[in-house]
């Protein structure tokens, strides 16, 4: 029989094993690739005997998306989709303007004058929310991280120190001013990122089902903090945790929450601060440590949220005077 010791250890994992074993893997095959996953070392019977005994997976909220007509649909996800690669890619540095952006993906032109990287970015952040839309509805693994980053990767030359779609392989860090002076600190260590990044992909995947948005944007916030705090690649690790960051946003039936060009400068103020006060993170550490910063970036947040959500509300409504027209 199964002992709770072997139905703590499967928890976190239940949603991976069900999507293992909703794809054909079998209770052997399941067993077999979350051991692979996450160094365990457990029996097919106890696969069966945990599931057995668990309760079906309550119904999926719907997306904010859905329900809308198609054409109205994928204008609105066209919108969102170039306010987000343009917010989160000029956070980044990317001079390419929301116009701008908006040529790129709608008509693929180049724009003249700036740099192919910055049209790669947009691009490849494009890409990526695809990929976050169809990571909602299922527990997130090492491999969608992976995916992820290949996408939001610029393309360049192939640098076995700082692979595109793997965990870092040297050291990183940022500087910023204390008391006047100039301040390094460093990421977590690169042999560090494995553990870390298994006690984060954990914690993550067992965030409880959300209900309100103040819960939607405490997610956010613990994802994203977390992830960044950790560094786990060698670039690009802000974008992606703003992608991330809205898994939990969006699997509650909400649209995105953007970090807007506008509070670049006091986002970049309150994740350094954050993470120097509580300090370099270790394989045991504390994995969100408690801090004034956190309820800030909470209400920063929270002031931004408005413009995605104005944008659904008025696809909404445009759905609702077409039906009204037609009846």
């Amino acid at each position: 029989m199964l002992g709770k010791p072997f139905q703590s250890k499967l928890k976190p994992y239940e949603a991976e094993l069900r999507k293992i074993l909703s794809s054909g893997g079998g209770f052997r095959g399941a067993a077999a690739e979350i051991n692979r996953r996450h160094g365990l070392n457990l029996s097919h019977n106890a696969v069966f005997s945990f599931l057995k005994n668990r309760p079906a997976p309550r119904a999926e909220r719907r997306l904010f998306y859905e329900g809308l007509p198609t054409d109205i649909r994928d204008q609105l996800l066209k919108r969102l989709a170039a306010e987000w690669t343009h917010e989160s890619t000029a956070i980044e540095g990317n001079t390419l303007t929301l116009g701008e952006t908006v040529k790129i993906l709608e008509l693929g032109l180049t724009i003249g004058g700036k740099p192919l990287r910055e049209h790669q970015e947009v691009y490849g952040h494009a890409r990526a929310i695809d990929l976050i839309y169809g990571m909602v509805r299922r527990a997130l693994t090492w491999e969608d991280l992976f995916a992820l980053h290949r996408a939001v990767m610029p393309l360049s030359a192939v640098d076995s120190l700082n692979p595109a779609g793997d965990w870092k392989k040297d050291f990183n860090g940022t500087t910023g001013v204390v008391d006047g002076k100039s301040v390094y600190m460093e990421y977590a260590a690169p042999a560090d990122v494995p553990r870390l990044m298994d006690r984060w992909l954990i914690d993550f995947n067992k965030t409880r089902p959300i209900n309100r948005p103040a819960q939607a944007v405490a997610a956010y916030v613990r994802t994203h903090m977390v992830f960044v705090r950790i560094h786990p690649f060698f670039d690009c690790n802000g974008r992606m945790a703003r992608l991330i960051a809205n898994l939990p946003v969006l699997a509650a039936g909400l649209p995105p929450i953007l970090v807007p060009m506008s509070w670049r400068s006091d986002y970049i103020d309150l994740l350094w601060h954050y993470q120097n006060t509580v300090g370099r993170i270790g394989r045991g550490s504390p994995l969100l440590p408690p801090h004034p910063a956190l309820r800030e970036f909470k209400a920063l947040l929270l002031s931004e949220w408005k413009k995605t959500r104005s944008l659904v509300e008025e696809a909404q409504q445009l759905a609702r005077q077409r039906f009204s027209e037609a009846s």
